[in-house]
């Protein structure tokens, strides 16, 4: 019996957890598809390279899509299968709470190996794909794609503006260019004219300025002005990694670890590193904490309905973003250590969750306010 309750457990979970995925990656994907539908009226992209785009942009959403779904999947099951009173039939038949834990676990570990396959190995792949085909179609579009009098960033770190771009011969004319890819060596380039050519390499994109000056500002109070009468300016170099801009979020773990380890990375940089490094592996078990806080929570809202579920699910999942955000700000700063702080969100939502589920074993009221409770304060408030 136990065996063909687990299997029902994990079909109702399963449909509702891949209808979440898909809506909710629809969703984010949304405010994508407004530049990426830009790219095909405005710059001539090809409908095959929109969707290589949407492609690699796919496990970065993912990471963030799979746990939402999961907790909500978890929400809606158990809130219908508690309104239709299959929870009471199934405690009845001396199966408890807790023993009806094994098949949401095993979803939820599911969900962990999905979202780590798209945390280690789809995020790094993704990110460094889209750049070059960014790249590689800002090459190709570029007449289209620069505007006189409209302030140029295209590429990553780069912030171009030009009083006058004709479009034919791709000459400029009063240049204005900050070249931030180098944090700790920004220029600021003042050019009469120049002139936009590509390279021989497919990664390298050229600016051939005339009669112009360098600000560039050093570590300190360092400042130094050089004047040029024709500088050629390269946007990028062999292997690309200059060129697309490459950080963190497009490092795999080893290389995040080689580059933690190196004694000539920045502090900052390093920090932010670590961050990512232990984030690829907590948010991913995001799901399994998850599994403890849906299951009391979903048979807690049995009267309120699907609305409730979601609304729920929000509420926990902003709660948790923002304790990341939070705790993965202070460790960035090197106020916490990133290992503490990207686990303890995990570890409190775990806590409240056993606190949760042993509470509805036991058959206690959760002390949680009903949705219509909350309402009404609500609007006892606005009065």
């Amino acid at each position: 019996m136990k065996r063909i309750l687990s299997l029902y457990i994990i079909r109702e979970i399963a449909s509702l957890f891949l209808l979440g995925i898909c809506v909710f990656t629809l969703v984010l994907l949304m405010g994508r598809l407004i530049k990426l539908t830009e790219l095909v009226i405005s710059r001539g992209v090809s409908l095959v390279d929109v969707s290589r785009m949407i492609l690699y942009l796919m496990p970065s959403f993912l990471v963030f899509t799979i746990p939402m779904a999961f907790l909500l999947a978890v929400l809606l099951a158990f809130g219908r299968l508690s309104a239709d009173n299959e929870i009471t039939v199934i405690k009845s038949s001396g199966i408890s709470l807790l023993q009806i834990m094994p098949p949401v676990l095993v979803c939820a570990l599911v969900a962990v190996m999905m979202t780590l396959a798209a945390s280690m190995v789809g995020i790094p792949w993704g990110n460094s794909a889209f750049k070059e085909l960014s790249f590689k179609v800002l090459k190709q579009n570029v007449s289209a794609t620069i505007r006189e009098k409209v302030f140029w960033d295209e590429i990553p770190g780069m912030i171009l503006y030009t009083e006058h771009y004709d479009d034919q011969s791709r000459t400029l004319q009063g240049v204005i260019i900050h070249d931030g890819r180098n944090p700790e060596r920004q220029m600021t380039i003042f050019a009469r004219d120049g002139v936009v050519t590509g390279g021989f390499d497919r990664q390298l994109l050229r600016l051939s300025l005339k009669s112009g000056s360098i600000h560039a500002a050093g570590k300190g109070n360092e400042y130094r002005l050089v004047t040029f009468g024709e500088y050629i300016m390269t946007v990028g170099a062999q292997g690309g990694a200059v060129a697309l801009g490459r950080n963190e979020l497009d490092m795999n773990v080893a290389e995040l670890r080689s580059q933690i380890a190196d004694n000539a990375t920045p502090l900052t940089t390093r920090m932010k590193m670590l961050s990512e490094l232990h984030g690829r592996y907590a948010f991913p078990f995001a799901s399994l904490v998850f599994a403890f806080i849906a299951v009391p929570l979903g048979i807690q809202n049995r009267r309120s309905g699907k609305s409730a579920g979601f609304s729920v699910s929000i509420g926990i999942l902003l709660a948790y973003y923002l304790m990341l955000s939070f705790f993965r700000t202070l460790a960035e700063k090197g106020g916490v250590p990133p290992f503490i702080a990207l686990w303890l969100p995990n570890m409190v939502f775990l806590g409240i969750g056993w606190y949760l589920l042993r509470m509805s074993s036991l058959e206690r009221a959760l002390p949680i306010p009903a949705l219509s409770d909350i309402v009404d304060i609500l609007k006892w408030r606005v009065r």
